[in-house]
């Protein structure tokens, strides 16, 4: 009798449901575990959009610099219609955007032109892209220097090219003169900008 009563009460515990004290510790947990997802998610959006800036930096230093080594003037072409740039030899009084553009130096014979809407650079915009109050060409001449325009050698009054990422705008500023470059984060909403952040060998 003693053990028929052990196999109901055993039975009985079994098909029993959670406690309200089990239920709420496991909705804790799983609350405190997507608290740390989700900061984990936006930061990748916003490693995204920094690797979009730092592409579009080090493509103007890159052209910067085959002006100087060519001994021939560079153009940095943006085109916010299509959230892509193009970098081209300046053959002559213009350029041709089809058949100037460089071949990517990192080699794979493909033409030195950049999508920011590649995976790579998630929900990445680039919202704007001005030189000398008008232009969206950015010049070097042959020494290295920003110029107004194809041909030309006055100096330019320099420029900048906006990237909006999921919650930030980075705005990179390319000086008059040297091309020295900086680039400065505001949160999206905002006036003031979070940082400024000088460009390691910028101007050289």
């Amino acid at each position: 009798m003693t053990t028929a009563r052990t196999k109901t009460f055993v039975a009985a515990r079994a098909r029993r449901g959670y406690t309200l004290l089990e239920i709420l510790v496991v909705v804790t947990v799983m609350g405190i575990a997507g608290a740390m997802v989700i900061p984990s998610m936006d930061q990748a959006g916003v490693l995204r959009t920094q690797g979009a800036v730092r592409s579009v930096v080090s493509d103007i230093m890159f052209a910067q610099g085959d002006a100087v080594a060519a001994q021939q003037a560079r153009a940095v072409i943006f085109d916010t219609a299509t959230n892509s740039y193009r970098v081209c030899a300046v053959l002559g009084s213009t350029i041709d955007i089809d058949n100037d553009v460089l071949f990517d130096h990192y080699g794979g014979g493909n033409r030195y032109i950049v999508d920011l809407d590649q995976a790579e650079f998630g929900t990445t915009f680039m919202t704007g892209a001005t030189f000398d109050g008008t232009g969206n060409v950015l010049v070097f001449d042959e020494m290295g220097a920003p110029v107004i325009a194809v041909g030309e050698s006055t100096p330019s009054s320099g420029g900048n090219v906006t990237i909006r990422g999921q919650f930030h705008d980075f705005d990179i500023r390319v000086e008059s003169f040297t091309g020295r470059i900086t680039t400065t984060r505001t949160l999206i909403g905002e006036d003031e900008p979070e940082e400024e952040e000088p460009v390691e060998g910028e101007g050289e």
